[in-house]
């Protein structure tokens, strides 16, 4: 059952990017140039492309936590899974696809079926860090010498934070 904390934990964050799309369409709208209604056609667009993907990390995260069994999901990402699991998170997170939009939803559907705090904290880094998925492109755009600069520079970080995070906070409950 969702505590009154829990349901309207988003609302602030909804209020204020509420205001803020407000005050640009007014913005828009007092130029006098139609850009108001260019603004809201992209937005429309982007809002038809995203929903699928949106959809579907819900389902994901909803579904994750109901269909893996909960001595499963404790031995290899709850906090008493140690190292072990922060190592997972932080491969499981650079192989993650897909923007915020997926990896997050999928976060806190894990972190509310147990998931440890240092493995998700480490997931996440590994998934803003490695992306793996985008290496293809930092190659072709970067070039492969200053994509492994990069990689090999960065490579312990998912892993620290994960640690980091393990030793100061396993004992909070976030969700």
């Amino acid at each position: 059952m969702a505590t009154k904390g829990n349901k309207f934990k988003m609302m602030i964050p909804t209020l204020i990017m509420g205001v803020l799309a407000i005050v640009l369409l007014l913005i828009g709208y007092s130029r006098g140039e139609g850009e108001h209604l260019v603004g809201l056609e992209s937005a429309f667009s982007m809002f038809v492309q995203i929903l699928p993907l949106l959809l579907f990390a819900f389902v994901i995260a909803g579904m994750v936590p109901i269909l893996l069994p909960k001595e499963m999901l404790s031995k290899w990402i709850g906090t008493e899974s140690g190292f072990r699991g922060i190592l997972v998170g932080s491969i499981a997170g650079g192989l993650a696809p897909g923007g915020p939009y997926v990896s997050l939803p999928i976060v806190a559907g894990l972190l509310k079926s147990g998931a440890g705090v240092g493995t998700m904290v480490a997931f996440l880094t590994g998934w803003s860090i490695w992306a793996v998925g985008r290496l293809p492109m930092e190659i072709a755009i970067l070039g492969w010498r200053f994509t492994l600069i990069r990689v090999v520079s960065t490579i312990v970080f998912p892993p620290i934070a994960g640690l980091i995070a393990h030793y100061l906070f396993s004992d909070t409950k976030l969700l």
